[in-house]
């Protein structure tokens, strides 16, 4: 079953703090869609993708850009439910965003489980090693950040913000015949 999802130029709800305006040079307003909200469990992955789907439909993302978008929040999102919530004996919720400018669309992630910041590990797993002498983790994560353009990670208050972005490329001319 396929969701609709709203879309809006009002002001995000889970970001009250937020002071993104337009910019004046073009006058054009960030466009926004209404925030997704699920419970912190294994089944609310399939709907957070839908969101990340449509956002990137919405935002004009080229296909290869978008399902590297979706690897990244997919593998992020699995590892604060099964991580953050399930391992830690928490339940909670995810909050997810999407908001899309001319150049870029950014996905959010915001959470209130066990705080942990994917960018700590900076280098893969070793690669050259045997498969059963590799540490097992980490692999998923490294793929994730290198698959967007930008990662950020905030925690603040009892909340973590996984904030995702991927640059809007303009449509490059028809390939030659």
């Amino acid at each position: 079953m396929r969701r609709a999802f709203e879309i809006s130029t009002g002001p995000d709800i889970l970001h009250r703090e937020s002071t993104r305006r337009a910019d004046p040079e073009t006058s054009r307003s960030p466009q926004l869609m209404k925030a997704l909200e699920v419970p912190g469990v294994r089944a609310s992955l399939e709907p957070i993708l839908e969101f990340v789907r449509a956002a990137a439909q919405a935002a004009g993302l080229e296909p290869g850009a978008a399902y590297h978008l979706e690897l990244a929040v997919d593998e992020i999102a699995t590892n604060i439910v099964v991580h953050g919530y399930e391992e830690a004996g928490l339940a909670g919720r995810l909050g997810i965003t999407a908001r899309w400018d001319d150049s870029s669309l950014t996905v959010e992630i915001i959470d209130g489980a066990q705080p942990y910041d994917p960018r700590q590990r900076t280098s893969p797993p070793s690669l050259e090693a045997a498969l059963e002498d590799r540490p097992v983790g980490g692999l998923g994560v490294f793929l994730a950040l290198r698959s967007v353009d930008h990662f950020d990670y905030v925690s603040a208050g009892g909340r973590n913000r996984s904030i995702f972005v991927m640059k809007r490329r303009p449509a490059g001319p028809p390939a030659a015949p």
